[in-house]
């Protein structure tokens, strides 16, 4: 068995324009103080990462992960989740997510989807260059528009969609494939690929290929109603990245799982700060030990609530607590027997036969 590695942090939720949240140094500065190992690094903001730097120059690769182990920090992988999210962006949601694209790409949906892809792709040679075996990203979505079956359900509609979205993601995943890094679709609402039946789905579209998988974040597939420990049993093979976030959902009289337009604070299910929600981390963490999951705990803060510097010092607490030591040996290996053929036999009282 393997014991995860962590506790990590994401940083999308800290960057922001004051120090220390204003530089990686900074940042990194702030996370080590907190008790973190490892960052996991958006590639959306040039002065936090270089994302085109680092996929063309292994001197800036090298030159950051020394930055970072000088303060006791890893990379544990790159995320792409705002690129990703472009790869694929249905026409009711092109006013939406332009703001996710370099201004001169805005109102220019094919120009954007190029640029995502690149962006993908620059990923991939980034991600090798750093020694990194896993990444993470957003799908996008072409069908989510009609993710409820009104009007009634249409079988080729979503056939194509499938089909369209497998045929953006397969020149990356082969991108991924060539750096030898693992891509790692984080199911959520929003995105074609939300749950296990639409990550299946996209999976055989993409013919099982072996760098699609599944960055597992448990708050997604709570506040969607579903059993967050048995997709651990049904997907632990494609599980290699994981966003330890807590969540809660307190069925209401008047609102449900869409959460009827209202803000966060109101709504029947809410992201929570880690421990103040309703997520079974002990059992996630004891499947998660059982299945020798090989990449690091990360947290992922988001929190209508508590305030987000007291969320990070909290959560790498939580993390570091629920890090399960996994054993070497068996506890019952004093008392194990022999492994002698005729001693077995004579246990089962079977003996020599005349």
């Amino acid at each position: 068995m393997k014991t995860i590695q962590g506790p990590g942090l994401f940083l999308a939720q800290f960057i922001g324009a004051q120090a220390p949240f204003d530089t990686l140094d900074g940042l990194a500065d702030w996370a080590a103080g907190l008790g973190f190992k490892s960052l996991q690094i958006p590639t959306g903001t040039p002065s936090i990462f270089d994302l085109e730097r680092a996929a063309h120059c292994q001197e800036y690769c090298d030159e950051v992960r020394e930055r970072l182990a000088r303060r006791g920090l890893a990379i544990s992988e790159l995320s792409t989740h705002l690129q990703g999210q472009l790869v694929a962006v249905h026409p009711a949601y092109d006013a939406a997510f332009d703001g996710f694209a370099p201004p001169p790409l805005r109102g220019n949906p094919q120009a954007r989807q190029a640029w995502a892809t690149e962006q993908l792709l620059m990923a991939a040679q980034a991600s090798r260059r750093l020694g990194l075996t896993a990444h993470v990203t957003f799908s996008g979505a072409l069908a989510w528009p009609y993710f409820y079956p009104w009007p009634p359900h249409n079988a080729l509609l979503l056939e194509e969609a499938f089909s369209q979205l497998a045929q953006r993601w397969r020149p990356i995943l082969d991108a991924f494939d060539d750096a030898g890094v693992d891509l790692c679709y984080e199911l959520h609402p929003g995105e074609d690929l939300h749950d296990g039946v639409t990550f299946e789905r996209f999976l055989r579209q993409v013919g099982n290929h072996p760098r699609c998988h599944i960055l597992y974040d448990p708050s997604h597939l709570h506040l969607q109603q579903m059993d967050y420990l048995g997709f651990i049993d049904l997907y632990h093979s494609r599980i290699r990245a994981f966003h330890v976030k807590d969540a809660e959902y307190r069925p209401s009289a008047r609102s449900g799982v869409y959460g009827g337009y209202q803000p966060w604070l109101e709504r029947p299910g809410r992201f929570r700060s880690l421990g103040d929600g309703q997520i079974d981390f002990p059992a996630i963490f004891s499947k998660l030990a059982q299945y020798d999951f090989p990449g690091w705990a990360t947290l992922e803060w988001e929190c209508c609530l508590k305030s987000p510097e007291v969320g990070a010092r909290e959560g790498a607490e939580f993390i570091a607590r629920h890090i399960i030591p996994v054993a070497g040996r068996a506890f019952d290996d004093f008392a194990a027997g022999g492994g002698e053929a005729r001693q077995i036999k004579k246990m089962l009282g079977i003996g020599e036969q005349p």
